[in-house]
């Protein structure tokens, strides 16, 4: 079994802890109390924070060494057995969430369009947007990073290679084409950061939902009418994993027309959508990030609220919709302004 990539070296010499000081969820009273900690859990020992992490993410994308501080932390929460959510709850997404043997070998043509375990967004894949493609979806193909949040590395490390291995041999091997297009933020993680920290070899290449459109619209970009609305997005954990995409979505709304409004709870300062604590039985925690998800987009009167994860949507959606916010994929919004 591969070890994380990970050097303890980096985090000794380290002087500013961004990993645990700018976490927004758990407190320290300065550097030298944050550095203990993380030593702690360098060393294996016992900490609170394997206790009071959320498993937000955002400790990966803090690190200014890409020294894969959340990663170490879930090994040793599964270690030291710290679950984040009930025993009863992890054993039974675990059966619910396993591969089923019933994937068959299909013939594909670029691009395509891997829609991980989300059947029900199938249709979100049409229009010039996605001229041509073809799409992959079940769960014999899931990616499996949702185990960070259970503190179940042992599950990534055994499913996510059996998922890689099910898109080459009954999609990608025959295909005329080596890239796989990732609707959703945590297959574009899986198959770059995770694999990278967890020593998974990925034969294809991954490409991100926004890179894909942003070239599309260069393609289509006579047929672009401006949308001229305002939005607020919300930001996944998810997207922690490849925090250079995010210039890239604003690349993508100033082309469409959409102006992104500057907002507290958003970029690097994003909050958890609510659902994660709320799958961990953390009620008041969920209830409490919602509240101040929704109090902050509502303050700067957009429009649209956008989301990249459809499980964020799924938990924040109906909420900013009976607000008078529109809640849509970022899909969905750049097929608005080509007219599909």
């Amino acid at each position: 079994m591969n070890s994380i990539k990970f050097d303890p070296d980096l985090c000794v010499n380290c002087e500013t802890i961004d990993c645990l000081m700018r976490c927004q969820y758990i407190s320290f009273t300065d550097i030298a109390e944050a550095k203990e900690e993380k030593l702690k859990i360098n060393d294996g020992k016992d900490s609170r924070v394997l206790e009071e992490c959320l498993t937000c993410y955002a400790c990966q994308e803090y690190c200014p060494v890409d020294n894969n501080p959340f990663f170490l932390l879930v090994e040793r929460q599964e270690e030291k057995g710290f679950l984040p959510a009930p025993r009863p709850i992890i054993e039974e997404q675990l059966r619910m969430m396993a591969p089923k043997g019933r994937i068959a070998k299909e013939t594909v043509s670029g691009p395509v369009v891997d829609m991980c375990a989300f059947p029900m967004l199938t249709g979100c894949v049409r229009g010039k947007l996605f001229e041509g493609a073809s799409t992959i979806v079940g769960m014999d193909i899931f990616c499996n990073i949702m185990w960070l949040h259970f503190a179940k590395n042992s599950t990534i490390r055994k499913r996510v290679p059996e998922m890689i291995d099910n898109i080459m041999s009954f999609y990608l091997k025959d295909a005329d084409t080596d890239e796989l297009i990732c609707f959703h933020d945590e297959c574009f993680g899986t198959y770059t950061s995770v694999a990278d920290a967890y020593g998974i070899d990925v034969p294809f290449k991954p490409i991100h939902q926004f890179d894909y459109y942003n070239q599309r619209l260069d393609v289509l970009k006579e047929s672009i009418k401006p949308i001229n609305a305002k939005i607020v997005y919300q930001r996944p954990c998810s997207n922690r994993l490849c925090p250079q995409t995010d210039k890239i979505l604003d690349e993508i709304f100033e082309k469409i027309g959409a102006e992104r409004v500057p907002r507290k709870y958003d970029r690097e300062t994003a909050l958890c959508c609510g659902g994660v604590p709320r799958a961990h039985q953390r009620e008041e925690l969920a209830d409490e990030l919602v509240e101040k998800n929704m109090n902050d987009m509502l303050s700067v009167g957009a429009t649209y609220c956008v989301f990249n994860c459809p499980f964020c949507m799924a938990t924040l959606g109906q909420e900013v919709a009976e607000q008078g916010l529109m809640p849509i994929l970022v899909s969905d919004l750049v097929q608005i302004a080509l007219g599909d």
